[in-house]
């Protein structure tokens, strides 16, 4: 079965930086594209980042471009997300996902991300 377990998150001052990880079981990890999504309270789950299998190619969305960076080791079936230049708009759970029609609707518990002002 597959598992997704994200960590990292936390509080932090509005420009600090947090590093998030989310480590994989289950699936052949280096087969699949990788991403990380987020969600803020009473809003929708949004896209934030997107990784290759090799990490050759990453997507970002707008809202992101220039302050996070996502990677992977697939050594350790592991995809982060590091975020710096933190802004109060990033405060949301943070999950990551299998880009993948077979996987696409595991989901782990996520981890929370507070940025104050």
């Amino acid at each position: 079965q597959v598992q997704l377990v994200e960590s990292g998150g936390g509080k932090v001052q509005a420009g600090g930086s947090l590093r998030l990880s989310c480590a994989a079981s289950g699936l052949r990890f280096s087969f699949y594209r990788m991403g990380w999504f987020r969600q803020a309270s009473g809003k929708e789950r949004e896209f934030v980042a997107a990784i290759s299998q090799f990490g050759g190619s990453t997507l970002n969305a707008d809202s992101v471009k220039g302050r996070f960076t996502i990677s992977r080791d697939n050594a350790k079936n592991t995809v982060y997300l590091q975020m710096n230049s933190l802004k109060p708009e990033d405060t949301a759970v943070y999950f990551c996902n299998v880009l993948s029609i077979t996987y696409r609707n595991y989901w782990g518990q996520g981890t929370q991300v507070t940025v104050s002002s």
